[in-house]
């Protein structure tokens, strides 16, 4: 008996749906484009918003920006679900071998105890302040437009979530629970947190979200992330022998340096999209940043001292030359 094998080429009677065919053309679309693109709800909405009848309950008219289509701001990660879960349980993973190692080798009683307690004074309470942002990118999800804009705000709230908890595994592993019922205090009397908190409080009712998002995203997360996370963890703590406390923070640094393109992406479109944009991207990004500096100058103070006005200056400066890239002069 003969069997001759042969090979069958069967054509798919649709590549995709119609609404992705209209934006790409009839081809097949990735993943991606699948879950982002063009599912925004923005027509047969059955009811006005009781507290400002007024608005709609997709409205781009909230916010001074103005797009021709939102959805030109892609998430250069071009995270959706399931891409989204796999790189941060690839990241949960190396997050949790890092505080098994630092706990089941007993790094966290080596530290010495000037170090463990700068490392508890200025991270613990900023479980507060990560909280808050996992509340002001829950707000720029549910009130900015377009898929492509408003899923990844949504996935950076669980991050900032997730920061949050890390804080407090943190704080809970260097010094109990009393480490947090200290931290809380601190955040809520403390003077030098004072500040940040009326910063955070503030943000909670901005209704423009994405001037929330250039007061959050940009400016705080900007300039927070490098003076606690690099300035702190890694130049002043690490050196002196307190390089488990950076194991423990490995997250934040990383997490920082991937979501920055997304944030900067973000920036860069809306600024280019016209020069009104850019003028109020500018005018938000001058008042919030300057703000955000002001406000991260005490707490930089707790850690470095003296050195802090220097390291501040040097992260804003940075900040202005990244700012700068994305058509944004401050």
């Amino acid at each position: 008996m003969q069997i001759d094998l042969r090979t069958v080429s069967i054509e798919p009677l649709r590549n995709t749906f119609d609404h992705l065919v209209r934006r790409f053309g009839d081809k097949p679309a990735s993943r991606y484009q699948e879950g982002s693109y063009d599912i925004q709800a923005a027509e047969n909405l059955h009811y006005r918003p009781t507290w400002d009848p007024e608005q709609a309950l997709y409205d781009t008219s909230i916010t001074k920006i103005v797009m021709e289509d939102w959805y030109v701001l892609k998430d250069p990660r071009q995270f959706y679900y399931s891409t989204y879960t796999l790189a941060r349980a690839r990241q949960q993973d190396t997050t949790e071998a890092n505080f098994n190692f630092v706990e089941s080798r007993g790094l966290d009683a080596m530290l010495p105890d000037d170090l463990k307690r700068i490392a508890l004074n200025v991270l613990v309470p900023l479980r507060h302040a990560a909280w808050g942002a996992n509340m002001h990118n829950t707000f720029i999800c549910g009130y900015g437009f377009g898929t492509t804009f408003t899923q990844p705000c949504m996935y950076h709230a669980m991050d900032q979530l997730g920061i949050a908890q890390y804080l407090s595994r943190l704080g809970l592993l260097l010094g109990d629970t009393e480490a947090l019922t200290a931290g809380k205090t601190a955040w809520l009397e403390g003077e030098a947190w004072q500040p940040l908190r009326r910063y955070v409080e503030d943000c909670l009712v901005l209704r423009d979200p994405m001037e929330l998002f250039v007061a959050q995203n940009a400016a705080l997360d900007g300039i927070l992330y490098p003076l606690v996370y690099e300035r702190i963890v890694d130049d002043f703590l690490s050196t002196r022998g307190a390089s488990a406390v950076a194991m423990l923070t490995q997250f934040m640094n990383d997490w920082f340096g991937e979501t920055r393109k997304w944030v900067d992406s973000v920036l860069r479109i809306v600024a280019s999209e016209s020069e009104p944009n850019r003028l109020v991207l500018q005018e938000w990004t001058k008042t919030w940043s300057e703000r955000a500096a002001a406000v991260m100058l005490p707490i930089v103070e707790l850690a470095l001292g003296s050195g802090a006005d220097e390291a501040l200056g040097e992260v804003v400066d940075a900040f202005k030359v990244r700012m700068k890239k994305n058509g944004i002069e401050i």
